[in-house]
């Protein structure tokens, strides 16, 4: 009877098209390949054995036939992961994948030559097969990630290992090793697979651990960046940072890059995104450069997916010396701290880097020069003029390193029955508090937070007003301004939005946007009746105020739900009154409303409080930041409703689109273009009709 050598076939084709495969496709950017290298190795020794089975050298019993199958099942299960890798697949993931079958194949090969004794090939492939160490990159990962559940994090060795045996050395190999994961957790999540689920998050926090790690040796000319200025999710320099709806700021070129592959949520927050629309963030980018020129870095544009080149160069100028700029606009500085107002939520302390002036840079974005207005209109460099700023006699004693035990008796002054030492422990904790780093860390160890929170209530307006001031300046620290919100500030902090003096309202909006740049206080913030302090402080106060107010407000409207809150407080009525050419916020508030227009009650209400005649005045007349928001206003209006472009048409809005289209900004040129071609499209529409 002659035995069933069909199993043996099918294992053997199986062997060599494996073999092809691995011959073909192995490259160096392909994980575990010295794996497959060997497994190929392995496969060519049991190649002679399957000959000697056939021609008869080796009985093909029921045992040997099962076993030419579980080799044949686990050849081809490799064979198939191996034919879905892709450079675009995770590495680590496909590794891990590997080993089970990897391990399967040399399990099955030893126990199909050990049923072949009398093979004289056999031996020879048990003996090699035995002196693989197949799997050890994948056990050293299982390690890694076994030390994680027991919330231990990998050396700086392990993190070295891995990047180097995976070439995620460039940021761009992190972040495609990320987005492969975040994809591959998508399908795990719609399949409910649980381990699977389970070892993808792992992986993602060792990715994590491996982006700190790199993003601490990342330098621009050995100039340490500071980690609020780089990507989250490249780990590079911004130069074109954008707000997402959840209010994080990344890279536009990488966000994107992230959103085209289908990810929907948010790479820092995990929360889904509302919309996949990008808000410039100017602030962010002023700070860029004002950084850049301070450390004398060039910044340029490294991505090939924004056309807006941008770059920036340190230019010797003499103090005091003139900078003109086709693209001027307000930046918003205040003396009374180094808070920076950078409008998002990945803020931290720009104090060291900057100057130490609190510089609540406003969202319209400063010349690329570095240079900044001064209230004359004339444009200085921003880091000397913040210097001038700060030389006032008055404070020089305050930027001295003041002492443990002198806090402390400030300290138990803000609890003292006496009006006057109250006020004067707040005074000078507000003024220690405003320039010196070191000094705000001694303030927060010494239990300052909680008697300054409580002074807010004060009947006295002077103790509120430096208690309010005090806080602002301690939250430039990120670890006191988490305490402070953690310690109950926000209703302290509208108490004195309504009810303080001038100056105390002003600084306690500039609190509730220092606060609001925590990751889940924007929230809070919105629904708990800050908005309606800030709407009244956009009315009645001062400049400066109405600039603390606008700047609080935009970041604020960043989050999809306040944008309710702020149009039905009646915002958009005096952000209307604030775009009038003679006023010095017109660039502030274009850009607030600009966020309020993506809903249909910001778009009534820019309407109705006459709007749009000042709007297209903007756009033939503004700055550039200016043209540019003011041209997404009338674009949002006139896909909301046809009846908003009769009235944009109305007021001549054509020819200054006309010119924008031609000589804006890249997005003011978008969304000229865009609104447009709105336009002959609702023409058309309009013929057609008639003619039917």
């Amino acid at each position: 009877m002659s035995m069933d050598l069909t199993p043996l076939r099918c294992l053997n084709n199986s062997i060599s098209r494996f073999i092809h495969l691995v011959t073909c496709r192995i490259s160096t950017a392909m994980p575990a390949e010295k794996d497959y290298i060997n497994l190929v190795s392995l496969l060519k020794l049991v190649k002679p054995v399957l000959d000697d089975i056939a021609n008869h050298k080796a009985p093909l019993d029921e045992a040997l036939s099962k076993q030419c199958d579980e080799l044949d099942t686990a050849v081809n299960e490799a064979r198939e992961l191996l034919e879905k890798w892709s450079p675009k697949t995770s590495k680590i993931l496909c590794v891990l994948q590997s080993k089970p079958l990897v391990l399967k194949i040399q399990n099955s090969s030893v126990k199909l030559c050990g049923q072949c004794e009398s093979s004289p090939n056999a031996q020879i492939c048990i003996r090699e097969s035995r002196n693989l160490k197949l799997g050890q990159l994948s056990e050293h990962i299982e390690e890694i990630l076994r030390s994680q559940d027991g919330e231990k994090n990998p050396s700086a060795d392990h993190l070295t290992e891995i990047i180097e045996s995976f070439s995620l050395r460039s940021s761009q190999e992190l972040l495609n090793e990320r987005i492969a994961l975040e994809k591959e957790k998508q399908k795990a999540e719609s399949s409910n697979i649980k381990t699977e689920l389970d070892r993808i998050s792992q992986i993602l926090e060792l990715i994590s651990h491996i982006r700190e790690f790199v993003g601490k040796k990342k330098s621009v000319d050995n100039v340490q960046i500071p980690s609020y200025f780089r990507c989250p999710l490249s780990l590079e320099l911004m130069w074109d940072p954008v707000i997402v709806a959840s209010g994080q700021t990344y890279e536009r070129a990488h966000i994107q890059k992230w959103l085209d592959q289908g990810l929907v949520r948010c790479p820092k927050t995990n929360y889904e995104l509302a919309h996949k629309n990008l808000i410039p963030n100017y602030t962010v980018k002023a700070l860029i450069v004002n950084w850049c020129n301070e450390n004398k870095v060039e910044l340029s544009n490294n991505s090939d997916k924004v056309e807006d080149v941008f770059e920036v160069r340190k230019v010797p100028e003499e103090e005091g010396s003139v900078q003109s700029s086709p693209e001027h606009s307000y930046v918003h500085s205040r003396s009374e701290s180094a808070s920076s107002a950078v409008s998002s939520i990945d803020y931290a302390s720009a104090a060291p880097e900057i100057g130490v002036s609190r510089m609540s840079v406003s969202y319209p974005f400063t010349p690329p020069n570095g240079a900044s207005p001064s209230p004359s209109g004339k444009f200085y460099n921003s880091s000397k003029a913040i210097s001038r700023m700060l030389s006032f006699p008055s404070d020089s004693l305050h930027n001295e390193l003041t002492s443990t035990p002198h806090v402390e008796k400030l300290v138990n002054g803000l609890r003292s029955l006496s009006t006057e030492v109250q006020t004067a422990s707040a005074g000078e904790l507000r003024f220690l508090a405003k320039y010196n780093i070191e000094n705000r860390v001694i303030i927060g160890q010494c239990g300052a937070i909680t008697p300054l929170i409580s002074l807010l209530h004060s009947d006295n307006e002077l103790i509120q007003e430096h208690s309010v001031t005090a806080l602002l300046n301690l939250s430039i620290d990120e670890n006191i301004k988490s305490r402070i919100a953690e310690e109950g500030a926000l209703e302290p902090l509208i108490h004195v939005l309504k009810t303080g003096n001038t100056g105390a309202k002003e600084n306690a909006a500039a609190a509730l946007f220092s606060i609001s740049l925590l990751d889940d206080y924007r929230v809070k913030i919105g629904r708990s009746g800050a908005v309606n302090g800030l709407v009244d402080l956009l009315k009645t106060g001062t400049v400066r105020g109405k600039k603390d107010a606008a700047t609080a407000l935009f970041n604020l409207s960043i989050f999809h739900e306040n944008k309710a809150r702020i149009v039905q407080a009646g915002a958009v009525k005096y952000l209307v009154g604030l775009m009038e050419p003679c006023s010095e916020m017109v660039d502030k508030a274009v850009a607030l409303l600009a966020n309020l227009s993506t809903i249909v009650e910001g778009c009534s209400a820019i309407a109705r409080e006459g709007g749009i005649p000042l709007l297209v005045e903007i756009v033939d007349m503004g700055s550039q930041r200016g043209k540019e928001n003011a041209a997404s206003i009338l674009l949002q209006m006139c896909i909301n409703n046809s009846k908003y472009c009769r009235s944009v048409l109305q007021e001549g809005a054509v020819p200054p689109l006309v010119a924008l289209s031609q000589s804006g900004t890249p997005r003011a040129k978008e969304k000229a273009q865009q609104l447009l071609s709105h336009f002959r499209n609702q023409r058309e529409s309009a013929v057609a009709r008639g003619r039917s």
